[in-house]
């Protein structure tokens, strides 16, 4: 689920595989404005590798709408398989 307050998109609920589709789809429709995007993963409750494409695929389409976007509040298993992809510094807490 997304969840949009001002300029922060709070994401909770599982970041994988079954879950992403939907969620890419909806994290876009929020791009509509144009206005730089912090993304809030606090609420993530399950992650697998598919949550960092997620990610990347927002970070893609920002940089297509020229938009900044950031992350915060990355989940310690997130943070442990961006590291372990060498991927770390691309999904930085923001």
């Amino acid at each position: 689920m997304i969840e949009r307050d001002g300029s922060v998109l709070r994401v909770s609920g599982p970041l994988t595989i079954a879950s992403v589709g939907v969620l890419a789809d909806a994290g876009r429709q929020q791009f509509g404005d144009g206005a730089d995007l912090v993304v809030d993963l606090a609420g993530a409750t399950e992650v697998d590798s598919a949550a960092l494409s997620l990610l990347f695929e927002w970070r893609r389409e920002a940089r297509r709408r020229n938009m900044r976007i950031s992350f915060r509040s990355l989940p310690a298993s997130l943070q442990s398989l961006a590291t372990l992809y060498g991927v770390s510094e691309i999904i930085a807490d923001a």
